[in-house]
């Protein structure tokens, strides 16, 4: 009767299997880059930072005019305009040439210099210009913008021996990005480096290492900078001085990190899992950069990206004081050494359009910063 009674029960009052529900891992990456991208003022940061080292890689191509070409001295920025003389809208763009004409400014006695409009100047996209080696490899002479024609046009204007200011800027941020990355590079790879190990071993090694570490915080930087770049002699070749401009700056900047990275060690040095490794024979290197180095990551890679903007910012300082890069080669400090004339910038105004760019790298690498610090280690 029982089984009459099992047989009898309908096949669909049967327990059904439930879905098993699908767990996924989320890795720390993942995590880090959801956090970011709640954060706007961190993605526009990576987003503006993205541009810069495109613009910096791609200058040539985005380059309108080549930056060491000559043409009138201090000529005001090319509009672009969708009309002609006669004012009536025309299409594609153009923009009208400046040129020197026979009437002499009543101050400065210089000719007075205006458009063309007998000659514009057809513009548009993907225009054959100045040649050069893309990413310094493959020979291209197409530029992304400019003239139809191929001829120079300057859309921020000349500087005072009439190079395009605009072309100058975009190939001057290779120089002043690289000078910033070469520098935290080593500044962070010699800090870290010191930091985990002083903060480490502790007693007595720890104590002499910050005492030299204190010494190189001592010095007053910017005198010691102004000194020691005085030094190189004016004919020495330009990557010599680049090169002692970076080790200097190197040199002076590691000690700040290594003092950051060592506090961070004296707190993990002590958690369980480094004296279990250390219990179970593990040796100190072994400790050292694979139970400490993944913990202090976060505070490194939040350091980097607030680092860069100080060095760019120093570079432009000690450019602008004509101590960082020589001609031939092209920097944003460089640049802004012909705004040191107060009459010069009253009457020019677009020679400190380099300013613009720094501040926008500023901006950018500090809000990166400041977002990642708040996705890395949220509390």
């Amino acid at each position: 009767m029982t089984m009459e009674a099992h047989s009898t029960i309908p096949v669909a009052t049967q327990p059904k299997e439930q879905p098993k529900e699908k767990h996924h891992n989320e890795s720390y990456s993942a995590l880090v880059w959801r956090r970011l991208k709640r954060s706007w003022t961190g993605l526009l940061g990576l987003i503006l930072v993205s541009l810069l080292v495109l613009m910096a890689l791609f200058a040539d191509f985005l380059s309108p005019v080549d930056p060491k070409a000559t043409g009138v001295g201090f000529a005001p920025p090319q509009a672009i305009s969708f009309h002609d003389k006669d004012g009536n809208f025309v299409f594609p763009p153009r923009s009208y040439p400046v040129r020197e004409t026979e009437e002499l400014d009543p101050i400065t006695f210089q000719p007075v210099i205006g458009p063309d409009y007998d000659n514009p100047q057809i513009l548009g996209f993907f225009v054959k210009g100045a040649p050069y080696r893309l990413l310094g490899l493959i020979p291209a002479e197409r530029h992304l913008f400019g003239a139809v024609d191929g001829t120079a046009v300057h859309f921020l204007g000349t500087d005072k021996f009439g190079r395009d200011v605009l072309s100058r800027i975009l190939h001057g941020s290779r120089i002043s990005l690289m000078i910033a990355l070469i520098v935290v590079f080593i500044v962070t790879v010699v800090g870290t480096t010191v930091g985990m190990v002083s903060g480490y071993f502790g007693g007595r090694f720890d104590a002499w290492v910050q005492r030299f570490v204190e010494l190189v915080l001592a010095f007053p930087q910017l005198p010691l900078y102004l000194a020691l770049a005085s030094l190189i002699p004016v004919t020495a070749p330009t990557s010599v001085f680049l090169a002692f401009v970076i080790v200097v700056m190197s040199a002076l900047g590691w000690a700040q990190m290594s003092r950051e990275v060592r506090g961070k060690t004296l707190a993990l040095a002590r958690i369980d899992y480094v004296r279990a490794a250390i219990a179970i024979g593990a040796t100190d290197r072994r400790i050292i950069f694979q139970h400490i180095f993944p913990n202090v990551m976060s505070h490194v890679i939040v350091a980097v990206t607030l680092s860069i903007p100080q060095v760019v910012l120093l570079e432009s300082f000690l450019g602008f004081l004509g101590f960082a890069v020589k001609p031939p080669l092209i920097s944003w400090g460089l640049m802004l050494q012909d705004t040191a004339n107060y009459s010069a910038i009253g009457s020019y105004p677009w020679i400190l359009s380099p300013v613009a760019f720094v501040l926008v790298t500023v901006f950018a690498f500090n809000a990166l910063g400041d977002g990642l610090r708040d996705a890395i280690d949220p509390y």
